[in-house]
């Protein structure tokens, strides 16, 4: 049988390959199943923040899969056809609402059972991209980005709001694929564990700082900041890639100079250059604060709790804490 003619002209011209296509044609698990091959539940995460929570909590009966590939920034993802077919294949899926906008749309009308956000397991608030407080001169224009009404969604980066997360996805888990409850349940308590010891490390690691105000360039710290009493002043917004106008890098220099401040952050996955010159022109030292929202082989860390750690190593040396 020529299995050519057997694949429909529109699912072919929407796959990368002939090979592909047929893959999925003759994969064993349906879209309406949500299951794999092997009877795991298929599961698709929006960025790695939620891929690290599916993947801690699924364990062994769950396949995950991402559709921010590592080295992506996340905010500006477009989907392709096959990540769209995952979507409508998935028997759960895991996402951020407000962090990336063609996702939210592509999800809203995907055909999967089980749909959970994690804006909604946890309480969202308004930063300024100063960490709340408002400056003039600020560069408006990032709602896009920004979730519902303007609330800062980097809820990943407080290891509390983060554990709020984390029991809720446990329980919605425990309800799409209630076989494996039981195990389900034991790994969100595992999960638990560590971010509460997480916690604790932020607490006493950050407790005797000399200083309170770190600069970064994109501004996802802001629950971050509040946890631990810290307030972050961020070059650009919550939107990393947007420009400060003149009068806010001023500002920056300024309040650089009054807090004592001794490093500009920047991140991996956006440019560095505007940090760097900030850096430069104050007399500053720079180095990497990772907002985690993808991990590469520059990333320093292989998970989430290992560049929570370098997060917190590098916070402790530029605030001086002992």
């Amino acid at each position: 049988m020529n299995v050519r003619r057997l694949i429909p002209a529109t699912a072919a011209a929407g796959a990368v390959t002939l090979g592909l296509v047929t893959l999925s044609a003759c994969s064993t698990s349906s879209a309406a199943d949500g299951k794999s091959s092997d009877g795991r539940l298929k599961v698709v995460a929006s960025f790695y923040p939620m891929q690290y929570l599916a993947e801690q909590i699924g364990g062994d009966h769950v396949t995950v899969s991402t559709l921010t590939r590592p080295g992506v920034e996340p905010h500006d993802l477009e989907l392709g056809p096959r990540q769209t077919a995952e979507l409508n294949e998935a028997g759960y899926i895991l996402y951020l609402k407000g962090v990336q906008p063609a996702v939210d749309k592509a999800i809203a009308q995907s055909e999967a059972k089980n749909k959970v956000d994690a804006a909604t397991l946890t309480k969202l608030e308004h930063h300024g991209t100063e960490g709340g407080h408002s400056h003039e001169g600020e560069e408006a224009g990032h709602d896009e980005h920004e979730g519902e009404a303007g609330a800062d969604p980097h809820i990943w980066l407080d290891p509390v709001k983060y554990a709020e997360v984390a029991k809720g996805v446990g329980t919605s888990l425990q309800k799409a694929d209630p076989d494996h409850a039981a195990d389900y349940k034991k790994n969100t308590d595992a999960l638990l564990t560590k971010l509460n010891g997480l916690n604790s490390a932020y607490q006493q690691g950050l407790k005797t700082a000399a200083t309170k105000t770190f600069i970064t360039t994109h501004s996802a710290f802001g629950y971050l900041a509040e946890r631990y009493g810290l307030d972050q002043e961020g070059i650009a917004g919550i939107d990393p890639e947007s420009e400060p106008s003149p009068a806010r890098i001023k500002q920056l220099q300024t309040i650089a100079k009054k807090d004592k401040v001794t490093t500009v952050f920047f991140e991996t996955l956006a440019s560095d250059k505007t940090a760097k010159t900030l850096a430069e022109d104050t007399g500053l030292k720079t180095d990497v604060l990772d907002p985690l929202e993808g991990i590469t082989d520059k990333s320093r860390g292989r998970d989430y709790l290992q560049v929570m750690e370098s997060n917190l190593a590098a916070l402790q040396k530029a605030l001086g804490a002992k």
